[in-house]
């Protein structure tokens, strides 16, 4: 999300005195109405990567986004381009039938991929028909076949985690303190430039949620709570996401905080000598 302009407060997006004391790249790159996939991804962060090398500088990859990393780090496969006349074929269908439909349809062709994506999680059943219709090949065929083999990089994951709990106290703060900085103006300000609250951009937690405020389908309260509570629905499912990854190192916060330095330095020690 901190790829897309004017989205800062409700994406975390570090601050200008941040930005000019540790450089970032790859944020506030493109507008709220523009697609961006985990493909573009990969291509500006490998060429910000080979920029950051070339400068004799270690690259630091920083997210919670467990599709790109896996992108940038192991690759995608070539999977075909959108269809819209057959994506719309879907949506009508869904929209008659129910998305119920487009699931059962997605268990019959590719039960894999129907095990991994959730019922209502109509874009990813829809392109998962799209990429089985367009290639006859489902598309959990094609990430085996592929088996994210494009892995240019010697990696090192670290994987920060809390106790449950504190976790969650953390998101409510989190956003308690986002809307202290003016979450509600900066979602305002992104309507008032013409951006409607349907983009795939402001329908992410906290600006779907906001924008339903602003458009009067929500009361204030209900706004805030739906956004600490689909947070922590986020958060729950990065912490499943990742713990897929056996390459990840995981250090519990604050008390293992102190292990890191150790990790970093035996990963770099055999590439110093």
């Amino acid at each position: 999300m901190q790829v897309y302009r004017f989205l800062d407060i409700g994406t975390s997006t570090p601050a200008p005195d941040q930005q000019q004391a540790v450089p970032h790249h790859v944020l506030s790159i493109i507008n709220p109405d523009e697609d961006f996939s985990a493909a573009q991804f990969k291509q500006k962060a490998r060429e910000a990567i080979a920029d950051i090398s070339c400068r004799g500088l270690l690259p630091l990859i920083v997210g919670g986004t467990g599709l790109y990393i896996r992108a940038l780090t192991r690759g995608l496969f070539s999977a075909p381009g959108k269809n819209e006349a057959l994506r719309q074929e879907f949506k009508e269908q869904a929209q008659r039938e129910g998305i119920a439909s487009l699931f059962k349809l997605l268990q019959e062709k590719d039960p894999v991929s129907a095990q991994k994506i959730k019922p209502n999680d109509i874009v990813r059943i829809i392109r998962a028909l799209e990429v089985l219709y367009l290639t006859g090949v489902p598309i959990s065929a094609h990430h085996q076949m592929h088996g994210f083999l494009d892995a240019p990089y010697d990696v090192l994951k670290i994987g920060l985690t809390r106790e449950r709990n504190e976790l969650y106290q953390r998101i409510e703060a989190r956003v308690e303190h986002m809307l202290a900085a003016g979450l509600l103006q900066e979602v305002q300000s992104v309507l008032n430039k013409g951006y409607p609250s349907v983009l795939k951009s402001l329908q992410s937690i906290g600006y779907k949620q906001i924008a339903a405020f602003i458009e009067g389908r929500v009361s204030w309260d209900e706004a805030v709570q739906q956004m600490k509570k689909e947070t922590k629905r986020l958060a729950k499912r990065q912490l499943t996401w990742f713990r897929h990854d056996p390459e990840i190192d995981w250090i519990v916060l604050p008390q293992e905080a102190q292990a890191i330095p150790a990790l970093i330095k035996n990963f770099l020690k055999p590439k110093l000598n």
